[in-house]
């Protein structure tokens, strides 16, 4: 494919000088209106040493506000960085909503530098792959636009280029054994860019091939692909404005039979059997946590459930005899401004855990398809879709390795009565009760029927839901250890 690319396109300088004045007031008008119709953008810029990134990039930034966009240089990852899965470091660097980020290489590097030094396994090449298509279809689904720039050079234009920076002072840092190395490897790499091209290019995320042997021709393709990408994407904004109240969403397939319905929630456990049991456990999980922190695996543990269903006591227990430095409880709460303004699950990549540590989250990324779709915080098609994307989430965790454990704590609504009445009546704990509760409560069918969508729709091989029947806290206590036990011993 890239050999077919015609290198020898060329500009007049004369032509260059005459369309850029008008083509940046456009670029500039058009990034203040995706500001203000809130439109995430993401370039990312790839090609091969000396192909001329940096100059492409230094040019795009001087018609554009400065303070709209960011320039982020992504470099192989660090020993530090390579304590989590591959993408979570770029969940990091994606802009807020109206804003813009720029990528000087990207992702992809694994599929090209690492991949043809041999850094990635084989069999992990197809599954990256996945991964990134997911990735890349959960930003377009959630309204950002991405255009991604292959800069090609033929294999005799980049040594000119890398001798002509070795002969001058302010650049020769630039050109090293590396850069040779890959040059050497010119045909590898170019085979790498044609698979990768081949198999990410979608129209939610297209690949445009930019002949770069002329820099005015690459400049003007670059800022004019930019431009009728911005158009196109304030033209669909303003389509969906108007259409969104008549939109109506595909349903999900009803459920006749829940599994809520058929618990037994009547389990009890004797409180000295609970006492000898949870010591038993905790003692066992301690020693787990050395075991994972010299085996480098991670481990998440996430709590969802019905509120006063005893999510803190359970915690609390499962932690209560760890060593504080390898684990971290997050409690989740209502999103920031700053966290609505990303993809919804772009905060929850900020507290996954490292290789060997162990963090538990009190509420999770369900929100979206629980209280979120209740409250008619995200519209239908939205939360809808959020099944794919979490499971596509969880599957990138556990293709790292992560132990990944699920539980969801139910009891009935007279249990539920009962222990709101406790807090009501206990001053030190009336803290815990609230009018939120209570209007949950209200809403008790609403979220039983998300609840029981949420445990259909993903519930996976790598990332099972475990309901704890939690009316007796022993019972609810022990079962979740031994749970947590038995998920990190079979990844052992």
């Amino acid at each position: 494919m890239l050999e077919m690319v015609d290198l020898k396109k060329k500009l007049a300088k004369k032509e260059f000088k005459q369309k850029m004045p008008a083509l940046e007031r456009r670029l500039g008008e058009l990034q203040r209106a995706c500001k203000d119709r809130g439109i995430p953008t993401i370039l990312v810029f790839e090609g091969l040493e000396a192909a001329g990134k940096g100059t492409i990039i230094n040019r795009l930034m001087l018609p554009l506000d400065p303070r709209g966009f960011k320039v982020s240089p992504v470099h192989p990852p660090t020993d530090v960085e390579k304590f989590w899965p591959h993408l979570v470091r770029f969940w990091k660097l994606l802009p807020a909503r109206g804003r813009l980020a720029i990528l000087d290489r990207s992702w992809y590097d694994r599929l090209l530098g690492q991949r043809v030094k041999k850094e990635v396994a084989k069999q992990d090449v197809e599954r990256t792959f996945a991964e990134i298509l997911a990735f890349e279809r959960q930003q377009a689904d959630d309204g950002a636009v991405i255009v991604k720039f292959w800069m090609h050079i033929s294999k005799k234009e980049q040594a000119k280029r890398f001798a002509e920076q070795e002969k001058d002072k302010a650049r020769s840092w630039k050109v090293g054994k590396d850069e040779w190395k890959q040059h050497k490897a010119y045909d590898e790499y170019i085979r790498a860019a044609e698979e990768m091209m081949e198999k990410t290019n979608t129209a939610r995320a297209p690949w445009v091939v930019v002949e770069a042997h002329d820099k005015e021709y690459a400049i003007l393709k670059v800022f004019e692909t930019l431009a009728a990408t911005w158009e196109t994407a304030l033209e669909k904004s303003e389509n969906e404005s108007r259409n969104k109240n008549r939109h109506i969403a595909a349903r999900l397939p009803a459920h006749s039979v829940t599994v809520l319905s058929k618990l037994d929630l009547t389990q009890k456990l004797p409180k000295e059997k609970y006492d000898r049991e949870i010591k038993q456990l905790q003692d066992r999980i301690r020693e787990l946590e050395y075991v994972i922190y010299r085996r480098r695996i991670p481990v998440v543990v996430c709590y969802e459930g019905c509120d006063a269903a005893g999510k803190g006591g359970n915690i609390k227990r499962l932690t209560e005899n760890l060593d504080p430095r390898g684990y971290e409880v997050v409690p989740i709460a209502a999103p920031t401004k700053e966290e609505l303004a990303h993809h919804y699950l772009w905060r929850f990549t900020h507290a996954l855990p490292k290789a060997g540590h162990v963090t538990i989250f009190d509420r999770t990324w369900y929100g979206r398809v629980m209280v979120e779709r209740i409250e008619g915080f995200c519209p239908p098609a939205a939360w809808q879709r959020a099944y794919r994307e979490i499971n596509e989430f969880e599957a990138h965790l556990a293709n790292y390795g992560a132990v990944i454990v699920k539980f969801w704590l139910h009891i009935d609504q007279q249990e539920q009565l009962r222990r709101f009445n406790d807090r009501k009546r206990d001053r030190y704990k009336q803290w815990k009760l609230t009018d939120e509760d209570w209007r949950n409560r209200k809403k008790w069918p609403a979220y039983e029927t998300a609840i029981n969508d949420m445990l259909a729709n993903c519930s996976t091989s790598y990332a099972p839901w475990t309901i704890i029947e939690a009316n007796d806290k022993y019972f609810a206590r022990v079962k979740a250890l031994r749970t947590v036990v038995r998920a990190i011993e079979k990844r052992l």
